[in-house]
């Protein structure tokens, strides 16, 4: 086939931007002509995958919402020969809408009943936030696309809550991982190195938290839990980044001086899940959450809200890991020290390496390969 990603921004930081990165190699090494259309390069992209740059208006963000979704159909259009076209984004055409995050309405809500009055005022006076509404009705409208893939359940359940979309349209399809770079043989080396470097004792039982946007993936929820005297000796590090950085690190400090650690963005990520007894993600709101699948794929068990999709993934003793109520700090303080109890029980560690090895990315793009082919069979349905 020949297809067409599409997305304002190629980079390797970011869950969407990543995502559509592994795509485009995943869908390549199938033997598929992939073409990736962006606006914005911060990477080269996969080798033999062909790159296409969109124009964009470059005065305010939305002006350059409004313009890559009108540009890119038409350039994509211009492609002989298309097969299938999948937008990461906002497109006003596409085939196929991979939906990554929820809804846009879904995500205003929240905030909303979490920000008040106010922040409902502002929320409908932002000409931006009202242009990503439009365009969202119109992809989720009955002819906006033939085909939505959401990352998780709670993703699909998202969408079929604000607009009007049939079930069968909507296909979950968990993200992958790569289950050779995330692996338990990396314990034996890289536990000792990566706990030299910041300075954490070998025998401290250590929580990794990994995630950029440190309020929304829960890192506010363990740092109100860390002062606790039931877990004093435990470590919590902390790898990425936020804009408020200092305000966290001053936190940190006034609470458990010296065991919370903040490495922040690290390109060997693996080796810290190496060094790790626990991964957690108390998030308030995470659609999918590749952390989960990594910390799988590395042996480890995962404490995640019910919040995370991939929460949706764990299965047998591992669902032991999902907190119900992830606001409540005596909760989420107890399960955190049952699942360091059972971090060097090698039953769950081989039981979540297993899992995470059935979601290797051989295995997404082979099931995202056959809704690409629905896709293109809905389309010459259509055409005839």
């Amino acid at each position: 086939m020949k297809i067409a990603l599409v997305h304002k921004r190629l980079d390797l930081r970011g869950g969407t931007e990543k995502d559509l990165f592994q795509t485009a190699a995943g869908l390549r090494d199938l033997g598929h002509d992939v073409h990736l259309f962006c606006s914005e390069f911060a990477v080269d992209a996969p080798a033999n995958v062909t790159l296409h740059r969109v124009p964009v208006l470059p005065l305010g963000r939305t002006l350059r919402l409004w313009s890559f979704a009108w540009f890119a159909p038409r350039l994509v259009g211009s492609l002989t020969g298309c097969d299938v076209v999948i937008s990461f984004g906002r497109l006003l055409r596409q085939d196929v809408l991979r939906s990554g995050g929820g809804t846009h309405r879904g995500f205003l809500e929240r905030y909303a009943r979490e920000g008040g009055r106010a922040r409902r005022i502002w929320q409908w006076l932002s000409v931006y936030h009202r242009s990503v509404l439009l365009l969202e009705k119109r992809q989720f409208s009955e002819t906006g696309c033939q085909i939505i893939i959401a990352v998780s359940a709670e993703v699909k359940r998202d969408i079929m809550a604000h607009y009007a979309v049939a079930p069968d349209k909507i296909h979950v399809l968990y993200n992958g991982v790569d289950s050779q770079r995330f692996h338990p043989i990396r314990r034996a080396e890289a536990r000792h190195r990566v706990r030299n470097l910041w300075k954490i004792p070998m025998d401290a039982r250590l929580v990794l938290f990994v995630g950029s946007g440190f309020r929304r993936k829960g890192l506010d929820r363990l740092l109100a839990v860390w002062k606790s005297s039931a877990l004093e000796g435990v470590f919590l590090l902390v790898v990425g980044a936020d804009a408020r950085l200092n305000r966290y690190q001053d936190w940190a400090h006034a609470v458990a001086p010296g065991r919370i650690i903040f490495a922040g963005r690290q390109e060997d990520v693996e080796n810290y899940y190496a060094a790790a007894d626990l991964v957690a993600l108390p998030a308030l709101q995470e659609a999918f959450g590749n952390v989960v699948l990594e910390a799988l794929a590395s042996g480890l068990p995962v404490l995640v809200s019910r919040e995370v999709g991939a929460a949706e993934v764990l299965q047998g003793a591992l669902a032991q890991g999902i907190v119900n109520r992830a606001d409540d700090p005596e909760e989420l303080k107890t399960k955190l020290l049952s699942l360091l109890d059972t971090s060097n029980n090698g039953a769950w560690s081989a039981a979540a390496r297993k899992l995470g090895e059935e979601y290797s990315w051989t295995n997404h793009f082979a099931k995202l390969e056959a809704v690409l082919s629905e896709s293109c069979r809905v389309a010459r349905d259509i055409a005839r």
